[in-house]
């Protein structure tokens, strides 16, 4: 993929735990505490925070690829909504503008832990202070950031049933990326082989373990993102029965 960009990579280089990537990581966690920090706030201009969270990631992604087709780079192999992360936006801008609760836990589980890991081990060719660069970790960040807004300002709960529908919507779009993998030659979440700079897959076994690997991983991290939420539930039980 680095030699897909050419002269551009050579100028912009990502280098992972790099300062800028540190810088990133570090905005993602005070971006969090702020959301919050001042839930209560944001839930009196709830209509204008979701518009806004709405207008950014629809314009980061439209100048993405009005970016990548300007400059020659944009191929069906790797720019169709298929990867996790693609998916998660394209749910968050449905979560945003309907509120909707089944999307909701579609993308908390899918959406936190696909974006999570792109932000610690991103599959990013074009480093700082490169448009790329930005739009990968602000669009990924977004992607979090409305998961923990429905959850903190709505107070929107994931549930064990919605983790069992995000389970199974990941495999039906698993299903789709390996179909799609095979008719353009492409890499979808990543079926086809690893990704070329290094990830968290590089410790999930060759090609094709990984992927039943990755299954288990997968299920495990979705149960993580639910146990506070079922911890909490069983105190307030018994509390309640007091």
């Amino acid at each position: 993929m680095s030699k897909l960009f050419g002269h551009q990579y050579d100028l912009f280089p990502f280098e992972v735990f790099s300062v800028s990537h540190f810088l990133m990581i570090a905005i993602f966690f005070c971006g969090s505490v702020v959301l919050y920090r001042f839930r209560d706030s944001f839930r009196k201009y709830d209509q204008e925070v979701r518009g806004s969270m709405f207008f950014v990631l629809f314009l980061l992604e439209t100048l993405y690829h009005f970016w990548l087709y300007k400059d020659g780079y944009w191929d069906i192999s790797f720019t169709l909504p298929l990867q996790l992360c693609s998916l998660s936006l394209v749910l968050c801008l449905i979560l945003l503008s309907t509120r909707a609760q089944f999307i909701f836990q579609i993308v908390y589980f899918i959406g936190i832990t696909g974006a999570f890991m792109a932000i610690l081990t991103p599959e990013l060719f074009l480093g700082f202070p490169h448009f790329r660069f930005f739009q990968f970790f602000i669009t990924h960040m977004f992607i979090i950031w409305t998961c923990l807004y429905f959850v903190f300002v709505h107070k929107f709960k994931p549930t064990r049933k919605g983790l069992f529908a995000s389970f199974l919507f990941l495999n039906g779009s698993a299903g789709a990326a390996f179909i799609a993998n095979k008719l353009t030659g492409g890499n979808y979440m990543f079926l086809a082989h690893k990704p070329s700079n290094g990830s968290l897959l590089d410790y999930f076994g060759p090609f094709p373990y990984y992927i039943l690997t990755l299954e288990a991983v997968a299920f495990f991290l979705f149960f993580l993102l639910l146990v506070p939420f079922a911890l909490k539930n069983r105190i307030s039980r018994k509390l309640y029965d007091k």
